[in-house]
């Protein structure tokens, strides 16, 4: 790092900005049963797993970032994968000691596990409750057989909604993954099976637009012209205009672009993330975000399972790149991912990193009816939410 960059990415009036956000602990769990066609995530199929050695090498990683960072008031801690529900209830209890003993927990700390349905069963949801999990997530992602067939997923919507009714036994709180804009979709469809959904006592709703990635089996076969029935941009649009109303019907409004929730129910770990406070990650592919002095550091974990490992048992550290970020790189984080929000952006925060709003273009924007302004805070509107990949690209300028 140069030093030009070091005075950049130091200003001691940023040192405790990451309050704002709270403190959260990610896990990676990279293993899957299989790999689904759409997924670019960081998951991998193995015939073994010895979870022993791999609980030995979390606590490691966790009492390294916890010695970082002691006496920080730990708010979440994130179970994601790949799919967590494959662990073992004793990995995830041992898991979260380790955390207990790294950090105080905020006594209404949210511990969220990623769940398939595949992966469901009474007892072993009974033991993540008993470990400490408070919160669940499912990747149902649709309620129709055939399109579960086409996207690769291992249940039906039968089991998925059997998972949902034990899920909701063992756990306070259950959200739901739903994808939209798949192959032959239309809107009155996508409607019912979200109506369909929301019926289902769900208090926390994430809905993702289908998208072909590079790297995944979807992207290889929509490449050689081989994946059919996609719609349009228009009809995607449509399908997102229609989620915003009947979730807001259903009591269940927008606070993310993605992301629905009754009021009380909103994801506190994301909420971390888009509020850019600092969170420990550990697992293969984890990335994270620290601010340690008067830096704030961008952490990232070797991606391949078996190196990951190897690096924590040999040197005691999983990490492949430590890197401080300049207060420009804090800056536009902060308005690519707050600006997400319905709550949108502190703008003095924003302000703090050096950066400056284009007055002109803000006032355009506001004129066209795409941000407010109250405040101190900036957001889009329910307009302009569609439309905010353009709106930031304005905002940056």
């Amino acid at each position: 790092m140069t030093a030009t960059a070091a005075a950049l990415a130091t200003d001691p009036n940023l040192t405790d900005d990451w309050r704002a956000g709270g403190f959260a602990l990610y896990v990676h769990w990279p293993f899957c049963a299989a790999k689904c066609p759409y997924c670019d995530f960081n998951s991998h199929v193995t015939a073994s797993i010895d979870q022993s050695r791999w609980l030995a090498a979390y606590r490691s990683e966790i009492a390294r970032l916890g010695r970082e960072t002691a006496g920080r008031v730990l708010n979440s801690i994130f179970f994601g994968g790949g799919t967590p529900s494959l662990m073992a209830p004793e990995t995830v209890a041992g898991v979260i000691e380790a955390a207990r003993a790294a950090w105080p927990f905020a006594n209404d700390i949210e511990i969220t596990l990623e769940a398939n349905p595949t992966s469901v069963e009474t007892g072993r949801f009974r033991a993540y409750a008993d470990a400490g999990v408070n919160r669940v997530s499912m990747g149902v992602q649709a309620l129709n057989d055939d399109d579960l067939r086409r996207l690769g997923r291992m249940h039906s919507v039968a089991e998925a909604r059997a998972a949902f009714d034990i899920a909701r036994d063992c756990f306070a709180r259950v959200s739901f993954d739903l994808i939209y804009a798949r192959q032959d979709q239309d809107r009155a469809h996508w409607r019912r099976e979200l109506s369909q959904a929301l019926s289902m006592a769900v208090d926390h709703l994430s809905a993702y637009q289908l998208t072909i990635e590079p790297g995944t089996a979807f992207g290889a076969r929509h490449a050689r012209g081989g994946l059919k029935g996609l719609p349009d941009d228009d009809l995607s649009a449509d399908m997102y205009l229609d989620t915003q109303e009947i979730c807001a019907a259903a009591g269940m409004p927008a606070y993310e672009i993605s992301n629905h929730a009754r009021p009380g129910a909103e994801s506190r770990h994301n909420l971390v993330y888009w509020r850019q406070g600092d969170w420990a990650a550990v697992g293969p592919g984890a990335h994270g975000r620290l601010t340690l002095g008067n830096g704030r550091w961008a952490t990232e974990a070797h991606r391949a399972p078996g190196e990951w490992l190897a690096a924590v048992e040999a040197r005691g550290n999983g990490d492949s790149l430590r890197d401080v970020l300049t207060l420009s790189d804090r800056a536009v984080e902060y308005l690519l991912m707050a600006m997400r929000l319905a709550e949108g952006m502190e703008i003095p925060r924003y302000l703090a990193h050096g950066a400056r709003l284009p007055q002109r273009q803000l006032a355009d924007l506001i004129g066209l009816g795409l941000v407010t302004h109250r405040g101190v805070r900036l957001a889009a509107t329910a307009t302009g939410r569609p439309v905010l990949n353009g709106i930031l690209r304005e905002l940056a300028e």
